[in-house]
């Protein structure tokens, strides 16, 4: 057996594992990262970024499909499935490289194989041995299912259905959250017929009300069906279909069934419980600076309860390699992480939600401001919102979009809740006209007691 010796060893070369290590390289720190499968992790090679390819090449169908309304002669004659699946794979590789080579230029030396916690400061991969003076536990998430309900054959979960070479007919999906509704929006604009079943009484049932019922009002004018506030109780598939049963007594068949029930923890395995972290549920447990409970022992990431998004894990990584140097960095909020669903159209929220708002301050006051108001998305024929919510004589403290593109501006809605802005702040900001910007300004200046164009 083998020992090689670092400042910090992490387990794990996702998006929290890689930025742990490339800054702390930043920071002069010796750094050895443990991956079994390849630097990225599930967001670039089986998340976000392929699930955000499908839905580009997914906006460029229904673009073509719907040219004649913008006075252009355009029409779809099909999905060629192994262009988009090449067209997907060349982002992820190109991106794939870039990070290969920032890991050469920071000096960061790449294990390749399982890791195993076996102590405190030791992770094992086979015979040799990685001793660090600090241990980053950042070994990411995998795609849930439900008991009883075997992944195979026409049943898959997001793994599986990022890499189909056909595009189904029909097709069934498990769970109404940003995977679910993610792809019933790219199947949809494929030209699948597509059932979402969510046991919770809306889609997206995480956001705040109006995002759920705007996002529903568009789904259901796109053909997509979705049954809320029912139970799965089974799947039976043959060679030819899939039939899902639900509590209702509704039977769907299909091509294929999505399990789309939401991410687990990645920690069975892994030696974590049995070097002494404290656990719960798979999750590990840490501190407000990310501290386990052993000495010099770290988790970002999915792992950590919370937000399972790949720039929370990116932060906390950032965030723990500064903290093992001594900076003593500011404290994430985990309220102000931006959270994006990238369907048709998107829904992009950051802060509270005016039910969390309602429950911490009592009273809140709330202002929508309806894009039918708005230039650009006249222009882009997207219709949607801005929602805006105010603590009582204090900040905002949340703020929804929904509508096509609305992805890029929760930037400045980040800015606002972070700032503690008021509306008499941000009202006197110049948005560029037209610009979907504008629809944020128009909000504040509303709020701010000076509406110009008010809708909704």
């Amino acid at each position: 057996m083998s020992d090689t010796s670092a400042d910090l060893v992490i387990l794990g070369g996702g998006s929290g594992g890689y930025a742990c290590a490339f800054r702390a390289a930043e920071l002069g720190l010796s750094v050895i990262v443990v991956e079994k499968d390849k630097l990225g992790g599930t967001c670039l090679h089986r998340g976000c970024i392929p699930t955000k390819a499908l839905l580009h090449a997914a906006e460029i169908a229904d673009n073509v499909r719907e040219g004649d309304q913008f006075g252009v002669k355009s029409s779809l004659e099909g999905i060629d499935i192994n262009g988009v699946n090449s067209y997907k794979d060349g982002v992820i590789s190109q991106l794939y490289k870039g990070l290969q080579g920032l890991a050469k230029l920071n000096k960061v030396q790449m294990v390749e194989g399982t890791g195993k916690f076996v102590a405190p400061n030791i992770v094992e991969v086979g015979s040799d041995r990685y001793i660090g003076k600090n241990v980053v536990l950042a070994s990411g998430s995998y795609a849930k299912t439900l008991p009883g309900l075997d992944i195979g054959g026409r049943i898959i979960t997001s793994d599986q259905a990022l890499n189909l070479d056909y595009v189904p007919e029909r097709v069934v999906v498990l769970g109404g959250g940003v995977i679910g509704v993610e792809f019933a929006s790219v199947w949809r604009s494929f030209g699948a017929d597509v059932t979402i079943v969510e046991a919770l009484p809306r889609l997206v049932p995480l956001e705040d009300e109006y995002a759920s019922k705007q996002l529903e009002r568009a789904f259901r004018k796109r053909g997509i069906k979705f049954k809320t506030g029912v139970r799965f109780t089974g799947a039976t598939q043959t060679d030819d279909v899939v039939t899902v049963s639900l509590e209702s007594g509704d039977q769907f068949e299909a091509d294929l069934l999505l399990v789309a029930v939401g991410r687990g923890p990645n920690t069975a395995a892994m030696g974590y419980e049995e070097a002494g972290v404290t656990m719960d549920r798979g999750f590990v447990l840490t501190d407000e600076r990310l501290r386990t409970n052993l000495p010099n022992v770290y988790a970002v990431g999915d792992i950590v309860p919370g937000l399972q998004l790949a720039h929370r894990g990116f932060q906390q990584g950032i965030f723990v390699a500064e903290q093992i140097v001594g900076q003593n960095p500011k404290l994430i909020d985990e309220a102000g992480i931006p959270r994006v669903t990238y369907c048709k159209p998107e829904v992009a929220s950051v802060g509270l939600t005016e039910a969390a708002a309602k429950e911490k301050y009592g009273d809140v006051q709330t202002l929508v401001y309806d894009l039918a108001g708005n230039g650009k998305s006249k222009i882009l024929k997207t219709s949607g919102g801005v929602k805006v919510i105010k603590a009582p004589d204090g900040p905002v403290v949340g703020m929804t979009l929904v509508g096509e593109r609305v992805g890029e501006l929760i930037g400045e809605a980040q800015l606002i809740y972070g700032w503690e802005a008021y509306p008499e702040d941000v009202a006197p900001l110049i948005h560029a006209h037209p610009t979907q910007t504008e629809a944020i300004g128009e909000a504040f200046l509303a709020l701010a007691g000076k509406p110009l164009h008010v809708h909704g």
